[in-house]
């Protein structure tokens, strides 16, 4: 068929198509698989029918080269079923039924790429005004997703790196994207052939990790996205390893999550790249392990796999959020777990820790090791061993802390040690006592509650009461705020009367 300079895109696909429809009648080979293109032809005509209403189709990059593109496929066909027509197959049969299959292949992805960018709504962007940043994004996200979904593997590459570029600028551009539905495209993407494709769509599921208010349409997506990241944590790139982490703390909040990562194998990767990967994936992979051991039911995969020994050894020699999170992780899987305590100190935990402690950058990462020290102390020699180690010192400079939940988790673990006469003493002295009556002046209830509880500790010892009776401030405090069940708890354990 001969084709005009000035045909456009839409006309030529029409009249192509037209063409191809009257060849098929005198078809006399493969009558079958011809019927079925021609089942095929019917409907992306109907399809080129619905293009030829929106006006953008005749500008529109996405719709222009999908037209060139069934041009071109309309075109072999034509060729092929003159090749039918004849009596004798020039090529012969097998190849000629493969050249068929080909161009059946090629109808399918037409009708499919054809079906989803008439649902996109790209097609209707082009008609519209854009008046605000936020409507812009809104149609780029869209015209990107839509890109995602059709045409070549470079093309997807390509609007891949464009949606990655749109989303590092703004949150909001991440909480736009979502709404447009980028999460499902994506997960579908991650069974790409392509591992270029593959190790982007985890970096772009990664950035919408990170923005909390996203976090519930990736646990929407359920196993299926948890799969694909833990075969990424088992063969994938440094980079992909680590995206794929940073995805795995948003999905492992989720106690049937956790208990899927647990039974797949995922903690055994998880460990490996604390051993061996980068130090970001292992800082990373530790913060995913320290929200697994929360849960009660997966720690005994922690203990099969030896996990103690690792994270002692990341705890050691990490960088200093891989500290944090190890630290963090062991104080979860200690929890009422006697022999482990007494496991962990033995590999040289509270060295670790102490370490840890005495070079923390951020004042808020002592929350974990705080919570650490409490864990361990409800053990009576592991206690001895932190006192010996002086703990006491550093938990009253914790009492002091700008960070609230940093003054709360030190209170809480004064409570814990403060288990006999001789440690209250040391407390007191120390600084422990006068810091607490500080703390019952806070704002905050929870901080309020837990200097109570460490001073009601403290105060059986006769020396920090009369500390506490000489502050003042101690019991004005309590009045100022209305804790009279404080000062009711102080008095009895003053041993008054409320």
């Amino acid at each position: 068929m001969k084709v005009l300079e000035n045909d456009d895109p839409m006309s030529l696909s029409n009249r192509l198509l037209a063409s191809l429809l009257e060849q098929i009648q005198s078809i006399n080979n493969f009558k079958g698989k011809w019927a079925l293109i021609k089942s095929k032809l019917s409907g992306l005509g109907a399809q080129l029918a619905e293009f030829s209403e929106f006006p953008a189709s005749f500008s529109n990059p996405l719709a222009v080269d999908l037209l060139r593109s069934i041009s071109q496929t309309l075109n072999e066909a034509s060729s092929l079923s003159r090749k039918c027509q004849s009596a004798d197959l020039a090529e012969g049969k097998l190849r000629t039924q493969s050249d068929i299959d080909a161009v059946l292949a090629k109808l399918d992805r037409h009708i499919k790429d054809s079906e989803i960018l008439i649902r996109s709504g790209v097609l209707q962007d082009g008609g519209v005004t854009v008046s605000s940043k936020k409507e812009a994004v809104r149609v780029e996200s869209r015209n990107l997703i839509t890109r995602l979904q059709i045409g070549t593997t470079e093309s997807k590459n390509s609007a891949m790196d464009s949606l990655l570029g749109l989303l590092q600028e703004d949150d909001k551009n991440v909480m736009i994207a979502v709404a447009q539905g980028v999460v499902p495209v994506l997960v579908r993407l991650l069974d790409s052939s392509s591992l270029e494709i593959k190790e982007k769509t985890v970096a772009v599921i990664s950035r919408v990790s990170s923005v909390e208010s996203s976090k519930h349409v990736l646990i929407a997506e359920g196993l299926l996205l948890l799969n694909h990241l833990l075969r990424v944590l088992e063969s994938g790139s440094c980079f992909a390893k680590e995206k794929a982490c940073i995805a795995l703390q948003a999905l492992s909040f989720s106690k049937e999550n956790a208990r899927a990562i647990g039974s797949r194998g995922g903690i055994s990767s998880l460990l490996e790249i604390c051993q061996a990967g980068t130090p970001g994936s292992q800082a990373f992979a530790s913060g995913v392990l320290k929200i697994l051991a929360s849960f009660d039911e997966i720690k005994e995969n922690f203990i099969e796999e030896n996990a103690v020994f690792v994270l002692i050894g990341l705890a050691a020699s990490g960088t200093a959020l891989a500290q944090e999170n190890s630290i963090g992780c062991l104080c979860n899987l200690v929890s009422d777990d006697e022999n482990l305590k007494l496991l962990i100190v033995k590999e040289g935990g509270i060295e670790c820790l102490k370490n840890f402690w005495d070079s923390s950058p951020n004042p808020k990462s002592l929350e974990v090791a705080v919570d650490f020290v409490r864990q361990l102390a409800s053990s009576p020699h592991i206690a001895d061993a932190l006192i010996a180690e002086d703990f006491i010192p550093r938990l009253e400079s914790a009492l002091n802390c700008r960070v609230l939940a940093v003054r709360i988790a030190a209170a809480r673990a004064v409570y814990v040690l403060g288990f006999n006469s001789k440690t209250r003493k040391e407390m007191g002295e120390c600084g422990c006592t006068i810091a607490l009556i500080k703390m019952l002046d806070g704002k905050a209830v929870e901080e309020k509650e837990a200097a109570a509880m460490a001073l009601s500790s403290l105060l059986l010892y006769t020396g920090n009461r009369k500390v506490f009776r000489n502050e003042e401030r101690g019991i004005v405090n309590a009045e100022a705020n209305g804790c009279s069940w404080c000062l009711c708890l102080l008095a009895e354990t003053c041993g008054n009367e409320c």
